[in-house]
């Protein structure tokens, strides 16, 4: 009981945190979900923590999340993402020592799938801003078989996800979510156990690819200038995808943003009303993200946690010394201008 008040109130804080972030977030397939099977979400990986949260948030179904071990090293860490239904997946950058380790998460993993639950792998195995849906690795595959192999009569359903970004370096950002048609494991096994192996992941690879753009490394900088040159919508992969394999005979664009100067105007004053916790972003958290990847996650978690408390406490301060009138239309003012500079 104390698990699920504690699950509920986290997606909650999430939703109100990524509508305030996010300008939209768009969901599509969300009623394939089986409710009440076991189901595996595979989903391409752009956008280190901001994915699996999106995904979190915009599912009916609590889920548990393979995550990379390395955010597992803080003992309080590894105790908070546990409650949160985290659990830690070791690769060869954590050392081949560390590989055994896998065995015991992908068999707590089947036990789950077992009893119904939902798990998300990120099957590319690691994060990238590139708009490509990567060769996937193996371990996806070993979860499904070894949960097929000790409990055959588990209906397992593969939901293959795709998650787009407009730009996902940036702030305010647009996201969309797509969920695709279950795919029973069943129908995957073999007497030859890697011709299934590799039948199931060439299926996964290919239904991901059609919910998220996919631009062909081969000549990737090049397609990406033209896209962007045509300006597609990348929250739309099934047109994006129609337009790289038509040679971009087919192209739906989108209307570039007018008249920017009021977004901007708003965005300054902004800054000012939070300059505290934007000082800290800017000199102290930001230079210290190394990888773009994780810049995103790092500005969500510093808008979601000192912003919050700048804003109460500046709020008391002001009622205490300018009384209430004061206070409140500070803080009015700073949700106004956070709605204009976000949604506008």
């Amino acid at each position: 009981m104390v698990k699920t008040i504690w699950l509920y109130s986290v997606r909650a804080y999430l939703n109100l945190a990524m509508f305030f972030y996010f300008k939209r977030i768009e969901v599509n397939g969300a009623h394939l979900i089986p409710k009440e099977k076991p189901v595996l979400f595979l989903c391409n990986h752009h956008n280190a923590l901001l994915d699996p949260l999106i995904i979190a948030i915009k599912n009916k179904r609590f889920l548990y999340f393979l995550t990379r071990a390395a955010v597992f090293k803080s003992p309080l860490i590894a105790k908070i993402l546990g409650t949160l239904q985290m659990v830690p997946v070791f690769r060869i950058r954590d050392g081949w020592a560390n590989l055994n380790n896998n065995s015991a998460i992908f068999k707590a993993c089947s036990k789950l799938l077992k009893e119904k639950e939902a798990v998300v792998i990120f099957p590319e195995g690691n994060h990238c801003l590139n708009r490509t849906v990567r060769p996937l690795s193996k371990g996806f595959t070993r979860i499904v078989f070894e949960t097929l192999e000790q409990f055959p009569k588990t209906d397992l359903q593969l939901i293959p996800t795709g998650i787009n970004y407009e730009h996902a370096e940036k702030f305010p950002d647009s996201a969309s979510l797509f969920f695709g048609n279950p795919i029973p494991a069943k129908d995957f096994v073999l007497k030859d156990k890697n011709k299934s192996v590799i039948l199931l992941k060439n299926k996964i690879q290919s239904e991901m690819s059609k919910l998220a753009t996919h631009i062909p490394s081969e000549n990737y900088t090049e397609i990406l200038v033209k896209l962007n040159e045509l300006q597609v919508d990348f929250l739309n992969p099934v047109s994006v995808n129609k337009t790289i394999s038509s040679n971009f005979k087919v192209v739906e664009s989108v209307e570039k943003k007018k008249n920017q100067f009021i977004k901007s105007f708003f965005y300054v004053v902004l800054i000012v009303l939070l300059i505290v916790p934007y000082a800290i972003w800017k000199l102290m958290v930001q230079p210290k993200v190394t990888e773009i990847e994780f810049l995103s996650t790092f500005r969500f978690t510093v808008a979601n946690t000192l912003v919050p408390i700048w804003v109460l406490a500046l709020f008391f301060m002001l009622a205490t010394i300018f009384g209430w009138p004061i206070a409140l239309a500070y803080f009015i003012g700073v949700l106004g201008t956070t709605l204009v500079v976000v949604k506008s």
